[in-house]
């Protein structure tokens, strides 16, 4: 009856508006895509008898909102919450910057959160969320668990005559989490125990990037850069799914993970690349193998792999990309089988709360065969406080039955996973939000795996989100 009570619980949450009235806060932007405004700053008047630019230090303030970030007052060591997404990407407003040097649309806007002016012309940038989780998957190979995913983004940027100069990391304290991570139906990769997790999504590491970018310009719309670190993101695949705005309340991972966007915590990055506002194309040395078990620590780098990248950016509402990677030897569970991976993606965002992606990859292993996932997600922002997200995904996998003996085992079994979720925003102060809501997935699969997982199996989860930023 418990499982019953959630399983309704989540339902309810995923399909009815939350009956929670919250007061609209200045600060709150409702839709990640509005752009930097490109007029100069003018003084206007600012509700306290005076002018006063907004984006300026004003006489009383604690907080200042600013709506361009270029109109910080050289100097001032205040924390700023910023409603209007900062766009560091440095290549015009068609691309916004994702994950590592992936590019997503321009409306989509990078992450917002606290900006401070450090003074000589950097800029300090913070981002992250801490999130709660309930999740019950049924079945026999089904599991319930609550746990805290989190995430920290801290930069630092400068403009200079000659291009750009970003240091970047991202933390996460999942590592306190079980190495066995939480369930996720239908979901592998990585090993926990020495023995490969099924059915599980693994918790990311302590250093998820420890990397810098720097961009040299070559003409009025042209440039160079490099980018890289003992820990980063190689040129493949699109944004990693915790970046992308199609999924900025999803709660789980893709049972795709693996075919997308595995390589987001890579231990040694040297990427190379072109760029201009429309078109983008780069290349990587990399670690082919994924990340350990040991998550506290930052793993040897072996630069054993490559990766090619191309991104078309032909307005802000789209983000086309397309690459080819191959990967030595990236499972530990499988020992001298390397991987020639191939992904297209396509992102939209139309600036006005409504994001959604679509992507193909392809594993050809080598010996082996290959095995091929589809993506489908959106993030719908109805108003201010109410948002709808939903994502449909098939996988090929052969990693379901990890136990040599079994009669399956390697057998690739074809997966389907429905989900849908609601979350209801609710700003807090300055650059803090909570988003309360949940999902729920249903399955498509074979009937041999009736025995294995039951005939219909169900996933709900519940989750409250407090982030910095949106």
């Amino acid at each position: 009856m418990l499982k019953l009570s959630l399983l309704a619980s989540a339902a309810a949450l995923a399909i009815a508006p939350l009956s929670v009235a919250a007061q609209d806060h200045d600060a709150h932007d409702p839709h990640a895509g509005h752009r930097m405004p490109d007029t100069p700053a003018t003084d206007q008047p600012n509700g306290k008898g005076e002018n006063c630019d907004p984006a300026a230090v004003c006489p009383g303030d604690d907080m200042v909102v600013i709506q361009d970030p270029r109109r910080i007052v050289p100097g001032d060591m205040r924390i700023y919450a910023n409603p209007i997404e900062v766009r560091s990407d440095h290549g015009g407003q068609n691309s916004a910057e994702g994950s590592g040097t992936a590019r997503l649309p321009g409306n989509k806007g990078s992450h917002s959160g606290l900006h401070i002016d450090a003074g000589n012309d950097w800029m300090v940038m913070a981002h992250g969320f801490a999130w709660g989780v309930y999740t019950d998957q049924s079945g026999p190979r089904g599991d319930d668990k609550a746990y805290v995913q989190s995430m920290l983004m801290l930069s630092g940027e400068k403009q200079t005559d000659w291009g750009r100069i970003q240091l970047k990391s991202m933390l996460s304290l999942e590592p306190l989490m079980s190495n066995f991570g939480y369930p996720n139906l239908f979901a592998t990769g990585e090993t926990a125990g020495g023995e490969p997790l099924v059915d599980r999504q693994h918790p990311h590491d302590l250093f998820m990037e420890l990397a810098a970018r720097i961009d040299v310009n070559v003409g009025d719309d042209a440039r160079l850069f490099v980018y890289g670190g003992p820990v980063g993101e190689p040129a493949i695949g699109p944004s990693a799914f915790m970046h992308r705005g199609s999924a900025r309340y999803n709660p789980e991972a893709p049972i795709t993970h693996h075919w997308f966007d595995s390589t987001h915590i890579t231990y040694g990055v040297a990427t190379l690349g072109y760029a201009t506002s429309a078109v983008q194309l780069e290349g990587s040395l990399f670690t082919g193998r994924e990340p350990d078990e040991k998550r506290w620590n930052i793993e040897s780098p072996r630069f054993d792999s490559w990766s090619l990248r191309g991104t078309w950016t032909p307005s802000p509402v789209w983000a086309l990309q397309v690459s080819h990677a191959r990967l030595k030897e990236p499972e530990a569970q499988h020992p001298g089988e390397n991987e020639h991976r191939t992904t297209a993606s396509v992102s939209y965002a139309n600036g006005r709360g409504l994001s959604a992606t679509a992507a193909y990859s392809a594993k050809n292993r080598d010996p082996g065969a290959t095995l091929s996932a589809w993506l489908a997600e959106v993030n719908w922002d109805l108003d201010d406080h109410h948002t709808l997200f939903g994502r449909v995904e098939n996988v090929k996998n052969d990693e379901l039955f990890s136990d040599h003996d079994d009669p399956l085992h390697d057998v690739p079994f074809r997966v389907t996973k429905f989900q849908a979720g609601y979350a209801y925003r609710l700003p807090l102060t300055g650059p803090l939000n909570l988003a309360l809501g949940g999902s729920i997935a249903a399955f498509d699969k074979p009937r041999a795996l009736d025995a294995a997982y039951g005939k219909s199996p169900i996933g709900a989860t519940v989750f409250a989100r407090l982030s910095i930023g949106h």
